[in-house]
């Protein structure tokens, strides 16, 4: 088994660069984006950079990440654990905060050195408005470099999150090489949309806002070989 989530993230990528790895679907507001693995890997260099250069974390040091399923919250995770950062489960001090507009106001229950805000908007649009003690992710990430190394060692949790992960892609029936379609609100947790996908090769089109009726069209036009239950 795998123990460093970076090398299974290049893993996943290194054979088709190129090829679609996300496409994020919003039904609520009829939003699509696509993601290449290439073009994904680049957002979570420029996150792993801000991290590292900009913010000078260092492995172990401790993220909160209060984000749904999208695509730019797999831009963080990804990035976080490119720097061998832990990002924590509970509420409790940690040196950097993600936070979706809608709930900043949980900050007290994170305190955190940089807090950066997302607007999770369409073509990763910019915030209108900034909140009280947050910084634009997406304002600030776009300056960063576009190449990181990560450590050859991983984060201290990388091991036990790509075990759950795989046991979690057994579970749901995820096979090497597949397209699978996933409702984000049936499953929130990034060892489902994301890693169990991503220990499998697989590639994966996650809907919010999930209106089920245009699933077995999506299933046609995405090519997706597996829904998860």
């Amino acid at each position: 088994m795998a123990d460093n989530i970076a090398r299974v993230f290049a893993a996943a990528i290194a054979a088709e660069p190129a090829r679609p790895l996300l496409t994020w679907y919003d039904d609520a507001t009829g939003e699509r984006t696509e993601l290449s693995g290439a073009t994904l890997a680049n957002w979570v260099a420029k996150t792993a950079n801000l991290l590292v250069d900009e913010l000078g974390l260092s492995p172990g040091d401790p993220a909160g990440v209060l984000l749904p399923p999208h695509w730019q919250t797999a831009a963080v995770l990804l990035g976080c654990w490119s720097a061998g950062l832990t990002v924590r489960d509970e509420p409790g001090d940690v040196d950097v905060l993600f936070a979706a507009a809608d709930r900043v106001t949980e900050v007290d229950a994170w305190p955190a050195g940089d807090r950066y805000a997302l607007a999770l908007a369409p073509f990763a649009a910019p915030l209108r408005e900034v909140p009280a003690g947050f910084v634009d992710y997406v304002v600030e990430v776009r300056t960063q470099g576009d190449h990181f190394t990560p450590s050859a060692q991983g984060g201290p949790t990388d091991a036990a999150l790509l075990a759950e992960a795989d046991a979690r892609a057994t579970a749901l029936g995820i096979s090497p090489g597949d397209r699978l379609l996933i409702d984000a609100a049936t499953h929130p947790d990034p060892r489902d949309w994301l890693l169990a996908p991503l220990v499998r090769q697989a590639t994966i089109v996650l809907t919010g806002n999930a209106d089920r009726s245009r699933f077995p069209a999506r299933t046609t036009t995405e090519r997706t070989t597996h829904t998860l239950p």
